[in-house]
């Protein structure tokens, strides 16, 4: 290479490095001021302090005044900003009004318009991050990302993975095995015999986008075929999953009611339990010496749950829910004595009405049970741990942490009044679930939702 070339290369080289340093430098900043911090894992508040957002993630979290003189600056009036919270079990994509009625008479178009309207719904009760625990492909997110639909940071399962008569099989009564369904020609559950199957189904959920693998041990209560007890999937075919997601750097969470079924899913690799209704100590320490997680429905403790239309009008859901309550008694007591890592879950399907009343419910019954500081750190921090599970490849937020308010995090961030460490209905709970009234769209405390940067709700002129 002659002198001249080399020298123009050189200055060429110089000029992007400049235009980019420019490009970093020209990044909008927005600054909060005079705000109450709650990081996320902490219990006592960042009082008095400031917060600098640069682009999409968080600059500077301090006590002592902030230089931003570009920001747009924003005086919290000390409130207190949080992180936006995660939702660890979701089911966006279906409506209900029960299984049966999605597999015969429910289309594409009408999972996908629930779909949006539910993760808009989601957004803006406080959630900037939702794990979908199946029946949700990429599709959803890449409208969300893209900024064409409103809605949180998402991970996806893809289809319900289980077997013949378990939880995942939604097809009708006379169906034959293996017979293509509503639900399996849209990737939203497949049924698996061996591990091929394990193989096949989930290697394709990767393929359309999953961030995880569900797999389906249990039963469960409503379903059609499945016993709450079912011990559903070998040991090879859970092995087989787990060895399916690490190939893809990620992880299975599995939907485990049975002491059995937990210990199960932990000894072959599974690094979440969903539901985990009996749940006692030794399964605690099985999972602390893991670093595994549980996601738990709360309102399975309910005790207007027996009084569930779909529970009581159906004979066998009643007896099944019986049967269950009487052996979960003990999950509460359990999880004080021997506590895990536990994320925040709703697991609604219905209408978004409907799930919008179970959120604020859940969160309600989260402080019921658990108190205040520890249901705030089980909505942000532990939920943004559990999606980070995905790893490096299947993450597809993988440039900050999520639920935590720190150097380096995602901007997902929600200003609110009052304490929520002190009193948790700040963060907009409902002390009713069935017969409760309409739901607003949005909690009137939860003053500001930001996610990713950009600020979707603002409440303060």
């Amino acid at each position: 290479m002659n002198r001249e070339l080399l020298v123009g290369v050189v200055v060429a080289i110089a000029g992007m490095i400049s235009t980019t340093a420019q490009a970093q430098e020209a990044m909008p900043q927005v600054l909060f001021t005079n705000v109450h911090v709650f990081d996320g894992v902490n219990e006592a508040r960042i009082e008095n302090a400031s917060v600098l957002i640069e682009g999409n993630l968080i600059k500077t979290v301090s006590t002592d005044a902030i230089d931003a003189p570009d920001a747009q600056v924003i005086d919290g009036g000390g409130r207190t900003l949080t992180p936006g919270f995660v939702e660890t079990h979701a089911h966006l994509m279906l409506m209900g009004p029960s299984l049966s009625a999605m597999e015969a008479n429910t289309t594409w178009e009408d999972f996908a318009i629930h779909g949006t309207k539910m993760a808009e719904m989601y957004l803006m009760q406080g959630f900037t991050t939702v794990r979908d625990a199946g029946g949700a492909n990429a599709g959803l997110r890449r409208w969300i990302d893209s900024g064409q639909i409103m809605g949180p940071r998402f991970y996806p399962s893809a289809a319900f993975v289980g077997t013949r008569g378990g939880h995942a099989d939604f097809a009708t009564f006379t169906s034959p095995p293996g017979a293509s369904t509503n639900f399996s020609r849209l990737n939203l559950s497949q049924e698996v015999s061996g591990v091929d199957d394990i193989y096949k189904y989930g290697r394709n959920n990767f393929r359309m986008g999953a961030t995880q693998l569900k797999f389906m041990q249990s039963g469960g209560v409503v379903s059609a075929f499945d016993p709450w007890q079912l011990l559903a999937g070998s040991p090879e075919e859970i092995e087989a999953a787990v060895q399916v997601a690490t190939e893809y750097g990620s992880y299975v969470m599995a939907h485990s009611y049975r002491k059995e079924a937990m210990m199960n899913a932990l000894n072959a690799g599974v690094m979440s339990i969903e539901h985990g209704f009996s749940f006692d100590c030794e399964v605690a320490e099985k999972m602390n010496e893991m670093g595994a997680y549980i996601s738990t429905n709360l309102t399975a403790f309910d005790p207007g749950l027996l009084d569930v239309p779909a529970v009581k009008n159906q004979p066998a859901s009643l007896a099944k829910a019986i049967s269950a309550s009487a052996t979960f008694e003990n999950y509460i007591p359990n999880m004080k004595k021997c506590p895990v890592k536990r994320g925040f879950q709703t697991d609604c399907v219905g209408s978004v009405e409907a799930c919008n009343i179970q959120i604020a419910y859940e969160k309600h019954l989260n402080n019921e049970f658990f108190g205040p500081v520890q249901s705030m750190v089980t909505i942000t921090s532990i939920g943004g741990e559990m999606v980070a599970l995905s790893g490096d490849f299947m993450n597809p937020y993988a440039e900050g942490k999520l639920g935590v308010i720190e150097e380096g995090a995602y901007a997902d961030i929600l200003l609110i009044d009052g304490n929520p460490l002190e009193d948790f209905s700040v963060v907009g709970t409902g002390d009713q679930w069935f017969g409760a009234d309409p739901r607003p769209d949005s909690p009137e405390t939860i003053r500001i939702i930001m996610k990713d940067g950009v600020i979707y709700k603002n409440t303060l002129n």
